[in-house]
Parts: structure tokens; C-alpha cells; sequence
């Protein structure tokens, strides 16, 4: 069973909705930009986030755009203890990939490591933060998917 390691999120008001939570990549991205009062007390990422940011800097020519992807790692290594993806979150896949398969969508390609992400907040029994969710719209009923808005109520397109 995975163990959650994350960060506490400081709060200027409220209590949060979930005490607890995963942020996949597009949250720990957008960090900056999120209002914290609708992010849990404690979040986590998975190792597969950390994977695709490490992938980051290598995927665009552009200098400017390399070094800000790389600083984006940096941080979200220095602020998280990822979870690992593990025999658990390994069955939880299983049952991601099949809601995803049913629901009529490719659980496959560039969308498989969103999925694996969603197997690790399973495993882990905490809800999953995104600024994606209709990217996990399948998922309704397994995964508590928890959209994170920015404070203007903005939420990414379908990446």
C-alpha cells in the first residue's frame, strides 16, 4: 500500500474540502496560480508526474520555454515526496483502464500516464486534483475527481 507523503498547503481561511489529496501534473504546473483555499491541507503527486516533468525540458527546442520546465521540476521536487507507483496502483490501473475502455475512450497513448496517475490516487485512496477533469470524466465513481480552478474560476482545456 502506497503511503502518502506530501506537502501542507498554508491557510489563510476555510477548512478544505479533503484533508488530503493528489495533484497530477497540470495542478503541480499551475501551482502558482491556483487559489489554495480549494486545494486539500496535504497534497501529494505521484512519480509519474515527477516522470513527465522530467520529460518536460526535453520535449520543446525553445531555451526560454526549456529552462522554465526545468525550473518547474526543480521545485515540485524540492516541495514533494512522490508516491511511488507500486503493486497497488498497478491493480488500480486495472480497474482505471477498464471504467476508461467502457466508458468508450483509449486508455493508451499520451492519455496512459494521466491514467496512471489516477491508479496512484486510487491506490492511495485520496481524491485526485486537476485542471483536466474532463479528462477523468469515466473515472466518476472510482476516482473522486476534483477540479482545480484558478481564483478566477479558469480550468485548462482537454490537453
Amino acid at each position: 500500500m502506497s503511503t502518502l507523503c506530501s506537502i501542507k498547503i498554508p491557510r489563510l481561511v476555510s477548512e478544505p474540502r479533503h484533508v488530503r489529496g493528489i495533484a497530477d501534473t497540470s495542478v503541480v504546473i499551475d501551482l502558482g496560480r491556483l487559489d489554495r483555499r480549494d486545494l486539500p491541507a496535504e497534497l501529494a503527486i505521484s512519480a509519474v508526474t515527477l516522470a513527465e516533468l522530467a520529460a518536460g525540458p526535453h520535449a520543446t527546442s525553445d531555451r526560454a520555454e526549456q529552462a522554465r520546465r526545468q525550473d518547474t521540476l526543480q521545485r515540485a521536487e524540492a516541495t514533494f515526496d512522490a508516491l511511488p507507483f507500486d503493486a497497488a496502483s498497478a491493480r488500480a490501473y486495472g480497474r482505471v483502464y477498464a471504467a476508461v475502455s467502457a466508458g468508450g475512450r483509449k486508455a493508451r497513448g499520451r492519455r496512459a500516464l494521466d491514467l496512471l496517475i489516477a491508479a496512484t490516487a486510487l491506490a492511495a485512496g485520496s481524491p485526485l486534483y486537476t485542471r483536466n477533469p474532463d479528462d477523468f470524466r469515466e473515472l466518476d465513481g472510482l476516482v473522486e475527481v476534483v477540479a482545480a480552478e484558478s481564483p478566477h474560476g479558469e480550468l485548462r482545456g482537454g490537453e
